[in-house]
Parts: C-alpha cells; structure tokens; sequence
C-alpha cells in the first residue's frame, strides 16, 4: 500500500505500545524521570506552544540544547507538526553560528538557559528569529537578554496536550537539518526528509547493524546536535527502548555513574568518549549491562577495541557516516563464517569500518573509474540510499559532491573483497578532532591575516587523545617576529577554541608542490608523531 512515511508514526507508536517506559534524563537540577506517556504529552504541549508562537509547516525552528529530556520532546514535536528541526552545534564559533541560524532561517529558538550567553553576543545579529524558548527549571524571561523570551515549562504548562498532528504531510517533505562544516567557507546545511529518518530508523533495528530493540536502554552520549545523535532517539522511541541521556557536559566519572546505574546496554560516542571512559572504568571498575559500545567519528585503534573486550568483556563496535548519511553508512559485524578466523584477523576486521548497511548502495572511484575491492586499491567512497542527502541546502558547493545521484564523500578507502571498507584518508584536508571537522584553510587564511606572516599551511597530525589535532606551521616576512601565543590570540575572536591549532612551528619555507601548492602531505610525513609524546615526534 502506498503509505506515508512519516515520523508522526514513529511517535505514535512508543506512545501507543509503550507509555510505561522510562526515559531518564540529567539536567542541571538533578535526574528526571518520567514515562513515555508523560513524554508524549509534553511532546504534544509543546507542539502547541510553538503554534502559538506562530510557527507553521516547513517553517525551521532551531534547538540549542545538551542531550536532555527537553530536546528530545523538541525531536518530535517539531518534525511532527510539519515544521523543520534545526538542531545547531553549541561548539561553533559565534560568527558560524549566526551564519547557520540566518542561513536557515530559524524563526524560534529553543536555548537551554545556561547555553543562552553564548548567543547573547549575537542576538542582533539573528533578525529572522522571532523568538526564544529557554529551557529550564526556574526560568524568568524578563532576565534575559535574549528578547523576546518565553519559559519553556510556562509554555508547556498552558498548552494543549492532546494537540493533533496533520495527517497530509508528504513523506519527502524536510523533517530536520544540520549543519556540517567546510573545507572552505561557511557550514553546509543538510536536509532530512521524513522518509529518509523513518527508513534509517528502521536499519538500526536490524540485526546486522545495532540490532536497537525494546529490551535495551540507550543512551546517547554523542551530541544531540550532531547528525542526529547518530538517530538513535528517533529509533529508541519507535522501538521502546528506556533512554538515558547524559545532559550538560557529561564526564567519564558522570557517564560511568549512569551507565552504572541505568543498567544501559547500548552507548554511542566517538573515539575519544570511549578512551576517556576507558581510563574512568578501570580506576573504578564496577559490572556493567553493556552488549555494545558504538563507536563513530573517526578510527578507534585496534587497542582500545581490545581493552574494551578483552579486559572489560564489553563488545566494541564500530560504524561510519556523515552529516550527509542521516548518519549511519557501514557498521562493522563478523560473518558467522569469520568467527574462527585468529583473534588478530578477527580484531583486524573489526577494526575496519565495517560492510555497507542494507538500503544503501556505494562504489569506490578513483581518476580511471571504478577501483577493484581487493582490500589494497585506493579510491574515493561514494554513497547513495533513500536516507543519503542528494544536496546541500541553498549552496553551489552541491554540484562538487552530489554527482549522477551519488554522494562523494570525499574519504578515501579500500574495500575487501568481503565488502568491508576501511578509510585510509581523505581527500581534501579536514581536520577530524574529537570526531569533529576543523578546517585547515579556514585556519590557514586567518593566520596568513596576521601582519607578521607570509605564508602558512596547517595540517592534522596524531594525538593521543583527540585522535587529530592542528598543527599550524608559518613562515614570516621579513624582520618580523610573532609568538605561538600572539598567534593563537590572534585566532581566538574568530573561532572556536578547539579549532585553535596545539602548536605552531615556524620554518624558512614550506614545502611546494609544481604548481605552487603547498605540499601538505610532506609535512604530514614528517610531523605525524610531533604531539604524540613519541621519542621521534618532535623532528630537528
């Protein structure tokens, strides 16, 4: 039957099958907890409140928020009333945040309160945004800077909660949006559609991915403002699971506690989450209900999969995406036939990225066109499914990556002849820190703005931690002189503080390609180990 897929059905039905389940969520305040029948009141409540407020179909409201019970309410209510879900990324510099607020269109704002300073120096910079919704316990608006203002809990406190949602929505309309960030220029904005997360919704429930069910408890520690917190809510609440959501600025010994405690059985983070919550666990070992720890961003090593499991008998699996992919693209799983591969094979396996998700469709491309999965042969992967994104929103950078229907994802990678891919690097120069995107010109071209500098090119290069980090390196004019410091002040005012690079060294010339370009792959070579604390990382 030609029905629509919509993430009204989704809603309705945790509510409908399960309104005795929890969700459990950590504020500020303390831990809330409260049914998905309560949760789909307030859902509803607040559906209505932003009606009010004069929010229609198609119109974009944008959320401000940690992974709370609130911002979960605002991942349905606001998709399921036709509008657009905006979720924007709290880490942003606030020149990139305005620019993705205005270039959105936001017409209502949901701020968590202690997160709204960070918009206060911008508030006149943001004119289609007509309102702001604070979220919190003990909320008065008339205290804020940011006008007009409105409490989130009044808000809910005099709306309806049986507020109806249309039933003429069509499946392709836009559900949500995020912003991804740019080599170069500003963030690229990515429309989901109801289709799209419903279907994506749907595979992380097969056992050949992350197998989500009602008897798990999930958590997402990975934000909710980044690709959809990977699409585990919107899964978890269709499928029943109880939610755990971690709240402001969770640490390890924080995420341990509730992990602990909430008998969680599913936690989704990047590499450097799990190695901080690595170094919490075994300094207070304690049993857990962990049958996975999902892990994306970027490349886990081999020996924190090992720790995880061998010490810890915690399985540890990895998946891959993109902002453009809704998010999840590959999840890596054994075939039953490899199981009695050695360990070393086996954990080389599952060190990869994993096969294709059923619904999607990839090649490998190099420069003479398809490229052999032989497990050696390079090429650029490229992506396409009903849950990929065909365009960036209102930008020309579309045509550089969406082509003849397929996603350039622009990482380079083998792929076995398993069909298991594994990413051995990129082919333009982002950074990827903590599982997030820094752009390497962007910081190139402010710090070539500095009076003293001539030239400067910044490259990635390991970090014990952070997986990647900036390593900028300058070459200065003539009788000029400027400090690391001096430089990294310089940067502060036009980005965020982990974009900043960890360290500067200065040279009398930057290698060159033929063409003039810098040759950012020698320096890559020879500064690789440069903060890794390894004896040959810090070259004369």
């Amino acid at each position: 039957m030609n029905t629509p897929l919509l993430l009204e059905h989704l809603f309705e039905y945790g509510e409908t099958y399960y309104p005795k389940k929890e969700i459990v969520s950590r504020t500020h305040e303390g831990i809330v907890r409260y049914t998905y029948a309560e949760f789909a009141q307030r859902t509803r409540r607040l559906s209505s409140a932003l009606a009010k407020l004069g929010v229609e179909p198609g119109d974009r409201v944008g959320t401000f928020s940690w992974n709370d019970h609130r911002h979960l309410e605002a991942y349905f209510a606001i998709p399921c009333m036709g509008s657009v879900l905006h979720t924007v990324n709290i880490r942003l510099a606030p020149d990139q945040i305005a620019y993705i607020i205005n270039h959105a269109e936001d017409k209502v704002l949901l701020v968590d309160a202690d997160l709204a300073k960070l918009l206060e120096p911008i508030r006149d910079k943001l004119p289609t945004v007509k309102a702001f919704v604070l979220m919190g316990d003990q909320i008065n608006p008339s205290d804020s800077v940011l006008q007009p203002a409105y409490s989130y809990e009044t808000l809910l406190a005099e709306s309806n909660p049986e507020f109806t949602y249309p039933t003429n929505l069509d499946e392709n309309s836009p559900m949500g949006m995020c912003y991804t960030s740019a080599t170069t220029g500003n963030p690229k904005g990515v429309v989901y559609s109801h289709r799209g997360i419903y279907l994506h919704s749907m595979s992380m429930g097969l056992a050949n991915s992350s197998a989500l069910s009602e008897n798990d408890t999930v958590m997402p520690v990975v934000p909710m403002f980044h690709a959809n917190a990977w699409g585990m809510p919107f899964a978890a609440i269709w499928f029943g699971a109880k939610v755990v959501l971690p709240g402001p600025a969770p640490t390890p010994a924080i995420l341990l506690d509730l992990i602990a405690q909430e008998r969680v059985t599913v936690a989704a983070g990047v590499p450097t989450v799990w190695l901080g919550f690595l170094q919490e666990l075994e300094s207070r070992p304690q049993p857990l209900a962990l049958r996975m720890v999902l892990c994306g961003g970027s490349a886990a090593p081999a020996s924190l999969i090992r720790a995880y499991e061998e010490r810890h008998g915690i399985p540890f699996v990895h998946a891959y995406g993109m902002t453009e992919t809704s998010p999840l693209a590959t999840f890596s799983r054994l075939k039953s036939y490899q199981q009695s591969l050695s360990e070393a094979e086996r954990l080389k396996i599952r060190a990869s990225q994993g096969l294709l998700v059923p619904g999607l469709a990839m090649r490998l491309v190099n420069e003479q066109g398809d490229v052999p999965w032989d497990g050696t042969q390079m090429g650029e992967l490229l992506l396409r499914g009903p849950w990929i994104a065909d365009e960036y929103y209102r930008d020309e950078r579309t045509k550089d990556t969406f082509i003849d229907g397929w996603l350039h994802t622009g990482d380079v990678a083998t792929v076995d002849a398993e069909g298991f891919v594994r990413l051995v690097d990129r082919t333009k120069d982002l950074i990827k820190s903590g599982g997030e995107w820094i752009s390497s010109v962007d910081l190139e071209n402010a710090i070539m703005g500095h009076p003293a500098v001539l030239e400067a090119a910044v490259v990635g290069v390991a970090h014990p931690k952070w997986d990647e980090r900036p390593l900028a390196f300058v070459v200065l004019k003539p009788n000029q002189t400027v400090t690391k410091e001096e430089l990294q002040d310089f940067l502060k005012d036009q980005f965020a503080k982990w974009w900043l690079p960890d360290d500067v060294v200065f040279l009398e010339e930057i290698p060159k390609t033929s063409v003039g370009k810098f040759m950012k792959r020698a320096l890559r070579d020879r500064y690789h180990n440069y903060l890794s604390g390894e004896p040959d990382g810090n070259p004369s």
